[in-house]
């Protein structure tokens, strides 16, 4: 079995390069243990800056926030390979 800590690091490191730089807070929001394929499916998530930010008059009227969260899901291996990279929605 692979620590929470452990995954989070992977995880991390596997799509550090392909994050916006203006990308913070990244967090481990879901782990869980495939045993019939061996495999780690893990849910992760990181705030970068909103640029659907509404134009039309009556979007001032919304929240717009500076920030959205933003959902990713990966597969690691029980040997701690990188399998896969998936949009996911929670």
């Amino acid at each position: 079995m692979i620590a929470l800590k452990e995954l989070y690091q992977i995880a991390e490191k596997e799509i550090s390069d392909i994050l916006p730089d203006s990308f913070i807070d990244f967090r481990l929001e879901q782990a869980e243990y495939n045993e019939n394929d061996d495999i780690w499916e893990i849910v992760v998530s990181y705030l970068t800056e909103n640029n659907n930010k509404g134009t039309s008059p009556f979007s001032q009227l919304s929240q717009n926030f500076p920030y959205e969260r933003i959902y990713k899901k990966l597969k690691i291996t029980d040997k701690k390979e990188f399998k896969g990279f998936y949009m996911y929605t929670p």
